[in-house]
């Protein structure tokens, strides 16, 4: 039996530990409680696998697992956060660091395998890095998706609940524009502006989309000089790249890797690289309808499938032809937001859904 209060208990728990990619030592704690939480609940301990970036917590119902549940306990909140935002149930509504982006999933997806009456055909791997790129875990957890078969993933829901059936893939590249300082009023002919260049690359970047391909190319940030009175020595730009056709991301790569300046004396290094693939909607398309079938059989509402321009671990396992499901996880909105939250009305039956969904997989 799937229980609400139990639920949010775990929930709690998880949301009043900070866990910051990045920060080993905030990582270690969360995993352990993490790790504590399964015990209790799936009656055996997983395995906390050391990386430099921290604990992976994986946990398996046998040897011979056939579908991997994945998420991460990594989130984008600093140290600190909690203090200002913690844990909090008010209105229907959950908030907190991290709660909706993947808290809630991780504790949806304990408790859906909870409910299972032969779990062996299970496996749990929360990762600590993903909010970083999955450097760390991108080896182990497409280890694992290729040993198990099939991979649901339980990132939070697209709107209303919805199931992400494809996925964009995604890069960041850094653009390095290096100058040489002076002073800006008396020989500002002296100095070379990479402000100056850099503004000129940007231009240039703007351009390197495709929206008839739905490849987005953004420059997001930029940082630049060091006083008003100062030619700039040293700008840097960073891209947000999204891709739906493969064939893209060589594309976009060489026309970054070409970037050129009219700016005399001006260099640029160029770092970075698309290194989400992206998730065809051909790697659900074996998932999805026993998942809409899994819902009928259970009385819940008919499953919509959606595509999504965000990235996940799942881009990887979809990629290397592993069978996949995303967005599994809480249903709510405001991910990476401070305005974050889940509606916890919505977790037993999302537990539920994915227990049945897991019911129906062949073994």
């Amino acid at each position: 039996m799937i229980e609400l209060d139990e639920m949010l208990v775990d929930l709690a728990a998880l949301v009043e530990v900070e866990s910051p990619s990045g920060d080993v030592s905030a990582l270690t704690t969360c995993a352990q409680v993490l790790a504590g939480i399964i015990e209790r609940r799936l009656g055996s301990a997983p395995t906390l696998v050391a990386s430099d970036a921290g604990p992976h917590v994986h946990w398996r119902g046998s040897d011979t697992t056939t579908v991997l549940l994945l998420g991460h306990h990594d989130t984008v909140f600093p140290i600190g956060a909690l203090a200002k935002r913690p844990f909090r149930v008010a209105g229907g509504k959950a908030t907190g660091p991290g709660v909706f982006d993947m808290k809630a999933g991780i504790v949806q997806a304990i408790h859906a395998v909870a409910s299972l009456a032969d779990p062996s055909s299970v496996e749990l791997l929360f990762t600590a890095d993903e909010e970083v790129g999955s450097r760390a875990s991108r080896p182990l957890l497409e280890q694992r998706a290729l040993a198990c078969g099939r991979v649901l993933v339980l990132e939070p829901s697209a709107d209303g609940g919805a199931l992400k059936t494809a996925r964009k893939g995604t890069g960041t590249f850094e653009v390095i524009v290096s100058g040489r300082a002076s002073h800006a009023g008396l020989e500002p002919e002296k100095g070379v502006n990479s402000l100056i260049a850099a503004a000129e690359l940007i231009t240039a970047i703007s351009r390197f989309g495709n929206p008839e391909r739905a490849t987005t190319v953004t420059p997001t940030v930029i940082a630049g000089g060091t006083a008003e009175n100062v030619v700039p020595a040293e700008t840097r730009v960073k891209i947000d790249v999204r891709i739906v056709e493969p064939s893209e991301k060589a594309r976009v790569e060489e026309l970054m890797a070409s970037l050129s300046t009219s700016v005399p004396e001006a260099t640029i290094e160029v770092r970075g690289g698309i290194d989400r693939p992206p998730m065809h909607p051909s790697a659900s398309a074996g998932l999805f309808p026993v998942a809409q079938q899994a819902a009928s059989d259970i009385g819940l509402p008919a499953v919509v499938g959606v595509a999504v321009g965000g990235g996940s671990d799942g881009n990887f396992t979809a990629a290397i032809g592993v069978p996949t499901l995303d967005g599994l996880g809480a249903v709510g909105g405001g991910a990476h937001a401070d305005h974050e939250y889940v509606e916890v009305a919505t977790m037993p039956d999302r537990a539920r859904l994915l227990a049945a969904l897991i019911g129906r997989l062949p073994r």
